[in-house]
Protein backbone atom coordinates (compact mmCIF):
# COMPACT_ATOMS: atom_id res chain seq x y z
CA UNK A 1 0.00 0.00 0.00
CA UNK A 2 1.51 3.32 -1.11
CA UNK A 3 0.05 4.99 1.97
CA UNK A 4 2.66 3.28 4.15
CA UNK A 5 5.49 4.59 1.98
CA UNK A 6 4.18 8.11 2.45
CA UNK A 7 3.34 7.99 6.16
CA UNK A 8 5.44 5.18 7.64
CA UNK A 9 2.57 2.85 8.55
CA UNK A 10 -0.73 1.53 7.31
CA UNK A 11 -3.93 3.42 8.16
CA UNK A 12 -5.46 2.61 11.54
CA UNK A 13 -8.53 0.40 11.67
CA UNK A 14 -9.52 0.57 15.31
CA UNK A 15 -13.08 0.93 16.54
CA UNK A 16 -14.17 1.50 20.12
CA UNK A 17 -17.81 1.69 21.27
CA UNK A 18 -17.03 4.52 23.72
CA UNK A 19 -14.33 6.64 22.09
CA UNK A 20 -15.13 6.23 18.37
CA UNK A 21 -18.48 4.45 18.01
CA UNK A 22 -19.28 6.04 14.64
CA UNK A 23 -16.09 5.26 12.70
CA UNK A 24 -14.61 1.81 12.02
CA UNK A 25 -11.97 0.11 9.88
CA UNK A 26 -13.76 0.23 6.52
CA UNK A 27 -14.44 3.96 6.86
CA UNK A 28 -10.84 4.72 7.84
CA UNK A 29 -9.54 2.67 4.92
CA UNK A 30 -11.64 4.76 2.55
CA UNK A 31 -10.46 7.99 4.16
CA UNK A 32 -6.83 6.96 3.73
CA UNK A 33 -7.19 6.24 0.03
CA UNK A 34 -9.62 8.98 -0.99
CA UNK A 35 -9.92 11.43 1.88
CA UNK A 36 -12.72 12.01 4.38
CA UNK A 37 -14.70 13.95 1.76
CA UNK A 38 -13.21 12.22 -1.33
CA UNK A 39 -10.98 15.26 -1.99
CA UNK A 40 -7.73 13.63 -0.86
CA UNK A 41 -6.22 12.57 2.46
CA UNK A 42 -5.14 15.19 4.99
CA UNK A 43 -1.73 14.28 6.51
CA UNK A 44 -2.81 15.48 9.98
CA UNK A 45 -6.07 13.57 10.04
CA UNK A 46 -7.49 12.75 13.47
CA UNK A 47 -9.43 9.84 11.92
CA UNK A 48 -12.76 11.22 13.07
CA UNK A 49 -16.15 10.61 11.48
CA UNK A 50 -16.90 14.35 11.56
CA UNK A 51 -13.72 15.37 9.71
CA UNK A 52 -12.49 17.63 12.52
CA UNK A 53 -9.00 17.73 14.04
CA UNK A 54 -7.94 16.26 17.40
CA UNK A 55 -9.29 19.27 19.30
CA UNK A 56 -12.55 19.38 17.38
CA UNK A 57 -11.34 22.23 15.18
CA UNK A 58 -10.97 22.97 11.48
CA UNK A 59 -7.24 22.39 10.99
CA UNK A 60 -7.59 19.20 8.95
CA UNK A 61 -10.55 18.53 6.65
CA UNK A 62 -12.49 21.67 7.60
CA UNK A 63 -15.91 20.21 6.66
CA UNK A 64 -17.47 23.55 5.64
CA UNK A 65 -14.26 24.70 3.87
CA UNK A 66 -14.25 28.04 5.72
CA UNK A 67 -10.59 28.20 6.81
CA UNK A 68 -8.73 30.55 4.45
CA UNK A 69 -5.83 32.37 6.06
CA UNK A 70 -3.00 31.47 3.68
CA UNK A 71 -1.02 33.14 2.34
CA UNK A 72 -0.90 34.92 5.70
CA UNK A 73 -2.26 38.44 5.32
CA UNK A 74 -3.44 37.78 1.78
CA UNK A 75 -5.91 34.87 1.69
CA UNK A 76 -6.40 33.53 -1.81
CA UNK A 77 -10.06 32.55 -1.67
CA UNK A 78 -9.26 28.82 -1.67
CA UNK A 79 -9.94 26.79 1.47
CA UNK A 80 -6.53 26.03 3.00
CA UNK A 81 -7.43 22.41 3.58
CA UNK A 82 -7.54 21.77 -0.17
CA UNK A 83 -3.92 22.86 -0.57
CA UNK A 84 -2.86 20.64 2.33
CA UNK A 85 -4.26 17.41 0.94
CA UNK A 86 -2.54 14.53 -0.79
CA UNK A 87 -3.83 13.29 -4.12
CA UNK A 88 -6.25 10.37 -3.98
CA UNK A 89 -4.59 6.97 -4.13
CA UNK A 90 -7.43 5.60 -6.26
CA UNK A 91 -9.15 6.95 -9.36
CA UNK A 92 -12.41 8.27 -7.96
CA UNK A 93 -14.32 7.85 -11.22
CA UNK A 94 -13.72 4.09 -11.27
CA UNK A 95 -13.94 3.37 -7.54
CA UNK A 96 -17.11 1.92 -6.03
CA UNK A 97 -17.39 4.34 -3.12
CA UNK A 98 -20.66 5.27 -1.44
CA UNK A 99 -22.00 6.94 1.69
CA UNK A 100 -23.05 4.45 4.34
CA UNK A 101 -26.45 6.11 4.53
CA UNK A 102 -27.05 5.28 0.86
CA UNK A 103 -26.39 1.59 1.49
CA UNK A 104 -28.34 1.15 4.72
CA UNK A 105 -31.52 2.89 5.85
CA UNK A 106 -30.30 2.66 9.44
CA UNK A 107 -26.55 2.74 10.09
CA UNK A 108 -27.04 2.50 13.88
CA UNK A 109 -23.81 3.53 15.64
CA UNK A 110 -21.97 4.48 12.45
CA UNK A 111 -21.99 7.95 10.89
CA UNK A 112 -24.27 7.70 7.86
CA UNK A 113 -22.49 10.52 5.98
CA UNK A 114 -19.10 8.80 5.87
CA UNK A 115 -17.86 6.86 2.85
CA UNK A 116 -16.94 3.21 2.30
CA UNK A 117 -15.39 1.45 -0.69
CA UNK A 118 -17.55 -1.45 -1.89
CA UNK A 119 -16.83 -4.58 -3.87
CA UNK A 120 -17.92 -5.02 -7.48
CA UNK A 121 -20.80 -7.41 -6.79
CA UNK A 122 -23.60 -4.87 -7.15
CA UNK A 123 -26.70 -5.29 -5.00
CA UNK A 124 -28.39 -1.93 -4.40
CA UNK A 125 -29.12 0.67 -7.07
CA UNK A 126 -27.99 4.14 -6.03
CA UNK A 127 -28.69 7.26 -8.05
CA UNK A 128 -25.91 9.85 -8.23
CA UNK A 129 -27.00 12.91 -10.20
CA UNK A 130 -28.39 11.42 -13.44
CA UNK A 131 -26.53 8.12 -13.17
CA UNK A 132 -27.66 4.94 -11.44
CA UNK A 133 -24.91 2.72 -10.05
CA UNK A 134 -25.13 -0.67 -8.36
CA UNK A 135 -23.38 -0.70 -5.00
CA UNK A 136 -21.85 -3.84 -3.57
CA UNK A 137 -20.81 -4.77 -0.04
CA UNK A 138 -18.38 -2.55 1.94
CA UNK A 139 -14.81 -3.86 1.96
CA UNK A 140 -13.60 -4.55 5.49
CA UNK A 141 -10.13 -3.39 6.54
CA UNK A 142 -8.07 -4.63 9.48
CA UNK A 143 -4.59 -3.40 10.34
CA UNK A 144 -2.31 -5.90 12.04
CA UNK A 145 -1.02 -5.30 15.54
CA UNK A 146 2.58 -6.13 14.70
CA UNK A 147 3.64 -6.09 18.35
CA UNK A 148 1.46 -9.15 18.97
CA UNK A 149 2.40 -12.75 18.20
CA UNK A 150 -0.93 -14.41 18.87
CA UNK A 151 -4.60 -14.48 17.82
CA UNK A 152 -6.03 -16.01 20.99
CA UNK A 153 -4.85 -13.61 23.70
CA UNK A 154 -7.21 -11.58 25.84
CA UNK A 155 -8.23 -8.81 25.68
CA UNK A 156 -8.92 -8.77 21.94
CA UNK A 157 -6.77 -5.71 21.27
CA UNK A 158 -3.74 -7.77 22.29
CA UNK A 159 -4.26 -10.04 19.28
CA UNK A 160 -2.65 -9.63 15.87
CA UNK A 161 -6.10 -8.80 14.48
CA UNK A 162 -9.01 -7.42 16.47
CA UNK A 163 -12.35 -8.69 15.15
CA UNK A 164 -14.13 -5.65 16.57
CA UNK A 165 -12.52 -3.20 14.15
CA UNK A 166 -15.43 -3.62 11.71
CA UNK A 167 -17.95 -5.12 14.10
CA UNK A 168 -20.63 -2.37 13.88
CA UNK A 169 -20.54 -2.46 10.08
CA UNK A 170 -20.80 -6.24 9.81
CA UNK A 171 -23.64 -6.12 12.33
CA UNK A 172 -25.73 -4.06 9.88
CA UNK A 173 -26.18 -7.25 7.88
CA UNK A 174 -25.92 -7.69 4.14
CA UNK A 175 -26.66 -4.87 1.69
CA UNK A 176 -30.15 -5.24 0.22
CA UNK A 177 -31.96 -3.75 -2.75
CA UNK A 178 -34.11 -1.49 -0.57
CA UNK A 179 -31.68 -0.72 2.27
CA UNK A 180 -33.58 -2.68 4.90
CA UNK A 181 -31.61 -5.04 7.19
CA UNK A 182 -30.36 -8.07 5.27
CA UNK A 183 -29.19 -11.47 6.38
CA UNK A 184 -26.52 -11.58 9.10
CA UNK A 185 -22.95 -12.15 7.97
CA UNK A 186 -21.62 -15.40 9.51
CA UNK A 187 -18.18 -13.78 9.72
CA UNK A 188 -18.89 -11.92 12.97
CA UNK A 189 -22.57 -12.39 13.70
CA UNK A 190 -21.77 -15.29 16.04
CA UNK A 191 -20.44 -12.69 18.51
CA UNK A 192 -17.67 -13.18 21.04
CA UNK A 193 -15.44 -15.20 20.90
CA UNK A 194 -15.85 -14.77 17.10
CA UNK A 195 -15.10 -18.37 16.15
CA UNK A 196 -15.86 -17.79 12.45
CA UNK A 197 -13.21 -15.08 12.45
CA UNK A 198 -10.45 -16.53 14.66
CA UNK A 199 -11.24 -20.23 14.64
CA UNK A 200 -12.20 -22.52 17.50
CA UNK A 201 -9.14 -23.02 19.66
CA UNK A 202 -10.76 -25.95 21.48
CA UNK A 203 -11.99 -28.04 18.55
CA UNK A 204 -9.27 -26.88 16.17
CA UNK A 205 -11.73 -25.55 13.56
CA UNK A 206 -9.94 -23.14 11.20
CA UNK A 207 -11.06 -19.50 11.32
CA UNK A 208 -11.60 -17.09 8.43
CA UNK A 209 -8.35 -15.19 9.02
CA UNK A 210 -6.35 -18.25 10.06
CA UNK A 211 -3.64 -19.57 7.76
CA UNK A 212 -4.28 -23.34 7.49
CA UNK A 213 -0.67 -23.98 6.46
CA UNK A 214 0.45 -23.16 10.01
CA UNK A 215 -0.38 -26.25 12.05
CA UNK A 216 0.22 -27.68 15.53
CA UNK A 217 2.49 -27.43 17.48
CA UNK A 218 2.71 -23.86 16.14
CA UNK A 219 0.09 -21.50 17.60
CA UNK A 220 -2.92 -20.44 15.47
CA UNK A 221 -1.61 -17.89 12.99
CA UNK A 222 -3.36 -15.42 10.67
CA UNK A 223 -2.76 -14.47 7.07
CA UNK A 224 -0.61 -11.34 6.61
CA UNK A 225 0.38 -10.91 10.28
CA UNK A 226 2.67 -7.99 9.50
CA UNK A 227 0.41 -5.74 7.43
CA UNK A 228 -3.36 -5.76 6.92
CA UNK A 229 -6.38 -7.76 5.77
CA UNK A 230 -9.07 -6.76 3.28
CA UNK A 231 -12.27 -8.81 3.31
CA UNK A 232 -14.95 -8.67 0.64
CA UNK A 233 -17.59 -11.01 -0.78
CA UNK A 234 -16.58 -14.61 -1.48
CA UNK A 235 -17.91 -18.02 -2.45
CA UNK A 236 -17.87 -19.19 1.16
CA UNK A 237 -20.68 -16.74 1.96
CA UNK A 238 -19.19 -15.75 5.31
CA UNK A 239 -19.26 -12.09 4.31
CA UNK A 240 -21.14 -10.37 1.50
CA UNK A 241 -22.72 -12.23 -1.40
CA UNK A 242 -21.69 -15.63 -2.73
CA UNK A 243 -21.22 -14.26 -6.27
Amino acid sequence: MTFKNDYGDYPPSGWHPKTSPDYCGAQKFTEALLGWDLLGFHPKSAWRADGLDTSGGLMTYDPLKTRDIKPIGNPDGVADTLNERKKCYLELATTNVFRLGKLFNNTKLLNSDTFVICDAFGVKKIKIEQTTIKAGTPILYYRANTSSKNINLMPLDNRIYDARHNFPLVNLGSVTKDGTPGKPHPLLSDGFPFKFFYGDFITGAIGYIQDPKIITPAPPWPYRPDSYLLISAGLDGKYGTKD
